[in-house]
């Protein structure tokens, strides 16, 4: 029993065409343009993460022929591995920011609980000492929500992101001359 693998095609007058045309770096090292970066991860999300793929480009025969032509499963390669480090990097940033937001959080927590428990002692009024000792516990929590909220869900779809590169940076790349 063989596997299917899906081809993403794509189909172009130019290999320039493919590539950004404001990036003034080396060939393997340009941008994809973004229309056809979007192109291929829009395929490649909509795909069941085991199956397999390959990417097609379809050149005009003399545009085939070019040297530039070999090295374009190269260039993307390239180009998808630089956005899945670009991506890692943004997932360590978020890490840091979550432990500098959590710091904070603890800090207002426990300042907020000790304020709490001052207030219900030093306010007579049991009714106001109540709702002040409560007013401080719910800041001191809600403090903590945006740390909660990186370590729970925000790095979810970093991650998601950081895997769909990878995996179209490891795709078969292919081009044939039609």
């Amino acid at each position: 029993m063989s596997a299917s693998v899906t081809t993403i095609a794509l189909r172009t007058q130019t290999i320039a065409h493919l590539f950004s045309s404001l990036d003034p770096s080396p060939f393997r090292q340009k941008d994809l343009d973004a229309g056809v970066e979007e192109f291929i991860t829009g395929w490649v999300r909509e795909l069941p993460p085991a199956e397999a793929f390959e990417i097609v480009v379809h050149l005009p025969q003399s545009e085939a022929e070019k040297p530039d032509a070999a090295r374009v499963p190269e260039a993307f390669a390239h180009y998808f591995t630089d956005r899945a480090i670009h991506a890692e990097q943004d997932l360590r940033e978020l890490f840091r920011l979550g432990r500098r937001f959590l710091g904070i959080g603890i800090v207002v927590l426990i300042a907020c609980l000790v304020a709490s428990q001052i207030a219900a002692a030093a306010i007579p009024n049991r009714v106001v000492a109540r709702v002040l000792e409560e007013s401080l516990i719910i800041v001191g929590w809600v403090a903590n929500w945006k740390p909660i909220e990186i370590y729970l869900y925000d790095w979810v779809p970093i991650r998601r992101r950081i895997n769909l590169y990878r995996r179209m940076a490891e795709a078969p790349i292919r081009v044939r001359a039609d």
